[in-house]
């Protein structure tokens, strides 16, 4: 039976856009693996023995971009029988984050001081070295409580509601399912729901879009302490039993967000229009770049189509799915997923993984402001951002999985590499064409999972 809102919550783990809070973007990338770690409630059902009222699995995610940020995970996922067909599902996911973040600004042939998001400090960055927030560090909790049960003959009914709290973003979320099964149980038929209502508290205050940053101890260019966010989630979909060995999804979800969408954390380069150089333009501090908070609409609506086939050969497992993602800010986005499970004998197996991903631009990416093309402080009618995430991007995963299931419980140890690689501006000129604008970025996953 299709879980259609961990469907919905899959979606939106792999949108690279979601920015609002310092930790947000992360923590969507974390969702996607932890996704992969542990899955729905669902899918742990079928590893698990059923004469305990209880079914627990617990896992550690461990995830390093190198030089940049590095997060410890661990997750708890347990599944309560409350009568016959009616299920119990909580889920504790708790994240810690430490590192530096990419800040939006351009590197230079020269050195630059940049102030801390709480206006009471500051950091340097070296020459030719990309922009890092050294502050970039949170911790993250996130609790999910659902209830299923069938509520009519082949048809079933999940609720869930979610909690998540980090230091300067609070998310609360509720959502809904059905799942009916036709034409003799091969076919599932499946809708879902979901809502977030999040509020976002930046650190030093929400900056004022396409405001100047201003030396530590300033009084900098605020416009408020808060904004609230909202995101709506619904999915469509049919899982179809092709014969005993295969069988094929196929899923439609649309996503609309609305309110604050800034990062509040990341800024854009001012380059002087003749040497392509950062413009240093203040007085009291010479190394201060000039740099303008970015600015984004104020409401995003995304599509997505998911297709999924599974197949058995002989005793292995193929799982391949594809999904396109397209989106009112211009981002269109093709996803290929592969895993192929082989076992090796008493319950045993190794599954190896590979994953392609590719991004279009968001219309407003802008990888930097020539001169006096930076828009007025306080503009709300222009958009700009130079969040990498929202650029012309390519991720490549490798991974590989060891584990055993039987009918009663199971473990897996995995470990993925993924190679980030994004596109250099096609405007550069002058001391911007000697500099890697968009760097390539090397994550590495290790995933431990253990059923109880």
């Amino acid at each position: 039976m299709v879980d259609a809102v961990s469907e919905v919550a899959a979606v939106a783990a792999t949108d690279s856009g979601r920015t609002a809070g310092k930790a947000c973007s992360l923590s969507a990338t974390l969702a996607m693996a932890t996704a992969a770690l542990l899955g729905s409630a669902d899918s742990q059902a079928g590893f698990l023995s059923d004469d305990s009222d209880w079914q627990v699995s617990a896992g550690l995610l461990v995830y390093n971009e190198q030089d940049r940020v590095s997060a410890v995970e661990p997750v708890i996922s347990a599944r309560k029988s409350l009568d016959t067909d009616e299920f119990l599902n909580l889920k504790l996911t708790i994240d810690t984050l430490t590192g530096a973040s990419a800040t939006g600004a351009v590197s230079a042939d020269q050195p630059q001081t940049f102030t801390r998001p709480s206006g009471n400090g500051q950091y340097g960055i070296g020459v030719d070295t990309t922009p890092l927030d050294d502050t970039f560090q949170d911790t993250r909790v996130t609790l999910n409580a659902g209830w299923e049960r069938p509520v009519a003959e082949d048809l079933t009914l999940n609720l869930g509601t979610a909690l998540s709290k980090e230091y300067d973003y609070l998310s609360l979320g509720i959502s809904s399912g059905l799942a009916r099964d036709i034409n003799a149980g091969n076919t599932t038929l499946s809708g879902g729901f979901s809502a977030s209502f999040d509020s976002v508290e930046p650190v030093g205050g929400e900056p004022v879009p396409f405001a100047t940053m201003l030396p530590a101890g300033s009084a900098q260019i605020r416009q408020g302490s808060g904004s609230d966010k909202q995101v709506l989630d619904a999915i469509f979909g049919v899982t179809q039993i092709i014969n005993q060995r295969s069988l094929f999804q196929l899923n439609y979800s649309i996503s609309h967000a609305s309110g604050y969408l800034n990062d509040p954390y990341k800024f854009i380069s001012v380059v002087d229009p003749v040497s392509g150089e950062p413009v240093f333009e203040n007085t009291e501090q010479a190394d201060l770049p000039t740099v303008a908070f970015e600015n984004r609409p104020d409401s995003r609506t995304k599509h997505s189509l998911y297709a999924q086939y599974k197949v058995s050969l002989s005793d292995s497992i193929l799982d391949t799915s594809y999904r396109f993602l397209t989106d009112d800010w211009g981002i269109n986005s093709h996803t290929l997923d592969f895993r192929y499970r082989i076992p090796v004998g008493n319950g045993h197996y190794w599954q190896p993984h590979l994953r392609y991903y590719q991004q279009s631009a968001a219309d407003f990416y802008t990888p930097f402001y020539v001169g006096d093309d930076r828009p007025d402080p306080g503009d709300s009618s222009r958009y700009g951002s130079a969040d990498y995430r929202l650029g012309d991007l390519t991720g490549l995963t490798l991974g590989l999985e060891f584990g055993r299931r039987t009918a009663s419980n199971g473990w897996s140890v995995a470990a993925e590499y993924y190679l980030q690689s994004g596109k250099e501006p096609d405007n550069s000129f002058g001391s911007l064409q000697n500099q890697t604008l968009s760097p390539d970025i090397d994550i590495v996953f290790l995933r431990v999972v253990r059923d109880f």
